[in-house]
């Protein structure tokens, strides 16, 4: 969408008004019409998953290919298989119990009913991961939707722009590109749900704009996920697993491990581990395996990160031979930082790249006591193979998620919700939880011939007063 400033508001209002009025023209999609919607996503995707690859690649400088297969295209098209096969139990109607101020015959019924018109906002690290899975639930509650990619996706918004419509009329779905304004008034629109994934900062924004219209929302954030390395645990396991997921996406990820908690006899060893995985995986910087940070202020805000460490007396420890970076490339080399203060960078903000500080303690409740004191997180990630231990965190320790024994693949398990809580986001998707975020869960009460409440009418005498007191007991 190349629109000229002054015009992108009433092209975005005209945009939202053709969908509301297909919608209100057919408002109810049936159980097939949704399936068929959901088969020609799926078919977009598996026709054009070397485009979408290289367009994605080309917003990133350069993205690993198999990252994006394994994080953005084969989680599309396997959710759809899985929302495809749950569909018509999801769309049932649920039902009540009748109480007895409506029996004889009444009865109750929770009916799942789409929404109308749902706005998507995408953010630039799984462009196509989080437009199209969120579609998946959208669709599959029965909506049509407007997403809004990012400034920094600019070649896959293109390539959604130009072919999307071959599979999907405007009035049923459309993308827009950031030309710079759209995201402000793509917010103020009154959809009847919006769906926002970024940062806090600016999901505090979009949600203000959303509450003039006292429009729903549902915010995905983000925060400094914690890991926690429980005394006991292969280390060489946790270190694995924990390594894969940070430097995944050049640790670009909004539920990637933010930092790690491990007992303080244990950090030495845990570095000599990283110091022997990571270049196994990664030879060099030149590695196409492993992916660019997304543009020049993220890849400076990074830098200024370990240069903080530094100045504040923290060790920075550089897990690739070679240089540290490559700017043409926006490339930073995986580090780990030791000893990092509570005031420095990497402790204060969301790192969002490939910096992992590392954290001693002595026992579990100072753990537990440094994250409760800060914003809740995204996910949590305790590794311990005993189940008591594992319970005392998920009760004692707040998040969105939860990992145990892993990171960050709770976000990929199709019948599980996701989202977050708190300075994390609000409101679910995915799963179940997904359909029913994206339709109104509407009550349905259907009054028998005969009415209890014929009893209750005035002039209130003593059968009211007994029926009354029994209902009251």
């Amino acid at each position: 969408m190349d629109t000229p400033d002054n015009l992108i508001a009433p092209a975005l209002r005209a945009a939202l008004e053709a969908q509301r009025q297909a919608y209100l023209a057919h408002p109810v999609p049936s159980l097939e019409e949704r399936r068929a919607d959901l088969s020609t996503l799926q078919r977009f995707i598996r026709e054009n998953k070397d485009a979408i690859c290289e367009a994605i690649n080309a917003d990133y400088g350069h993205r690993s290919r198999h990252e994006t297969l394994l994080t953005e295209i084969a989680p599309a098209v396997d959710g759809i298989d899985h929302v495809l096969g749950k569909l018509r139990a999801w769309m049932k109607p649920q039902r009540r119990g009748v109480d007895l101020r409506s029996f004889f015959g009444a009865k109750n019924r929770v009916i799942p009913q789409p929404l109308g018109v749902v706005g998507v906002i995408v953010p630039w690290n799984f462009p196509l991961n989080l437009s199209l899975i969120p579609l998946t639930y959208i669709f599959a509650a029965g909506n049509r939707a407007m997403v809004k990619m990012s400034e920094n996706s600019r070649h896959l918004a293109k390539l959604l722009i130009e072919r999307m419509p071959a599979y999907f009329p405007h009035e049923k779905l459309r993308f827009f590109d950031e030309t710079g304004g759209v995201g402000i008034e793509f917010s103020r629109l009154p959809f009847d749900h919006l769906l926002f994934t970024g940062s806090g900062a600016t999901g505090r924004a979009v949600m203000a704009a959303a509450a003039q219209n006292l429009c729903p929302v549902t915010l995905e954030l983000g925060g400094k996920a914690p890991a926690i390395v429980c005394d006991g645990f292969d280390l060489r396991k946790a270190a694995e697993r924990i390594l894969f997921v940070k430097y995944l996406n050049a640790g670009q990820i909004c539920t990637s491990v933010d930092h790690a908690w491990l007992p303080q006899g244990s950090i030495a060893a845990f570095v000599d581990l990283a110091q022997a995985i990571l270049p196994k995986r990664y030879p060099s910087l030149a590695s196409p395996d492993y992916t660019s940070i997304i543009d020049a202020p993220s890849f400076e805000r990074l830098l200024g990160m370990l240069d903080d460490a530094r100045a504040r007396g923290a060790r920075v420890l550089q897990l690739l031979p070679g240089p540290a970076f490559d700017r043409a490339a926006r490339k930073i080399a995986p580090h780990i930082v030791l000893d990092a203060p509570d005031d420095s960078q990497v402790m204060q903000r969301e790192i969002f790249g490939p910096i992992l500080p590392l954290r001693g303690y002595a026992d579990l409740g100072q753990v537990i006591a440094h994250i409760n004191a800060r914003p809740r997180p995204l996910a949590i990630y305790p590794f311990s193979d005993d189940a008591a231990t594992v319970q005392m965190l998920l009760d004692r320790v707040m998040s969105g998620g939860v990992s145990v024994n892993d990171a960050l693949f709770h976000v990929g398990q199709h019948d599980l919700p996701f989202g977050g809580v708190g300075a994390s986001g609000m409101g679910h998707y995915h799963g179940r939880e997904g359909f029913e975020t994206f339709s109104k869960m509407r009550p349905v009460f259907y009054q028998a011939r005969f009415s209890a409440l014929r009893f209750m009418a005035p002039p209130y005498g003593k059968f009211a007063d007994r029926l009354l007191a029994f209902l009251i007991k």
